[in-house]
């Protein structure tokens, strides 16, 4: 299994959208002050997280184990031995870093949802609710200081066992459980988050989880690499398709009976 050279840990890292790097490095040559209000009305600038690279309080509060909780403690897989179990610690100082958006005049927050922190066990157990508490609150701080919420459902992490039991992507039954997790946030979310990301890069992931094996469930095959299990040839096009499945019926679920909520603007 091939050795991945980053950690599984990233700082929340802050996205500026200028028109263009030209514009930047020309304006930046010529020593040209860059105002807010030389954008156009309505640009967002703002910052972008996901939940496992942040959150940490990996098995606080009724979150069960994900599949890169598990990938990480597994010697070799991860450089240093590293983990995301306190990554930035923002399930217990999400305030703070609320607050250092708000100070930096930031108008939005693309962050995600940690799967296994909602729905521990997927569709084989309930609803958690501290999980539903701890987003709730970074959704109604971010609406009172002004920042537009952007929620992405799925980014790389889900419950470890829905890979033990059906082996994750891979199966079809996946499909069903994603568009129940995504079901699960537009119901508690849903009245206040107008922008929705549904499955972050799925063609990296399927790249890296089952060709690479550098993200879990690290699958491969030779020419790629060698791995205890997997067909690189294949499993990368087999969990995209249930990705692009789930990606469809969670999106039209969405419009049919939740985007009404939310067409407010």
């Amino acid at each position: 299994m091939k050795k991945i050279t980053t950690t599984c840990i990233f700082s929340n890292f802050l996205i500026i959208l200028l028109s263009s790097i030209s514009t930047v490095k020309s304006s930046v040559e010529q020593n040209i002050d860059i105002k807010r209000s030389d954008f156009p009305h309505g640009f967002l600038f703002g910052a972008a997280t996901s939940a496992y690279q942040i959150e940490g309080a990996f098995h606080e509060d009724g979150k069960s184990l994900n599949n890169w909780d598990v990938f990480c403690r597994i010697k070799g897989s991860i450089a240093n031995g590293e983990n995301g179990d306190i990554a930035d610690d923002h399930y217990h100082r999400y305030m703070e870093d609320i607050e250092i958006m708000h100070s930096l005049g930031l108008s939005a927050y693309r962050f995600s949802i940690s799967w296994s922190r909602v729905l521990p066990r997927g569709k084989f157990g309930g609803v958690n609710q501290a999980g539903i508490i701890f987003y709730n609150k970074i959704i109604d701080n971010l609406i009172l200081r002004g920042i537009e919420p952007f929620v992405t459902i799925h980014h790389n992490d889900y419950p470890q066992e829905l890979e033990d039991r059906y082996r994750g992507w891979l199966s079809p039954l996946m499909q069903e459980d994603f568009v129940h997790f995504a079901e699960t946030c537009f119901k508690n979310f849903g009245d206040r988050v107008r922008f929705w990301s549904t499955i972050n890069e799925p063609n990296l992931f399927a790249e890296m989880a089952y060709e690479w094996a550098t993200f879990p469930p690290a699958r491969c095959s030779p020419p790629f690499g060698n791995c205890a299990n997997g067909n690189s040839d294949i499993e990368p096009l087999i969990a995209a398709h249930n990705m692009l499945l789930a990606h469809a019926k969670a999106a039209k679920l969405y419009r049919q009976q939740f985007k009404a909520i939310t067409d407010y603007q």
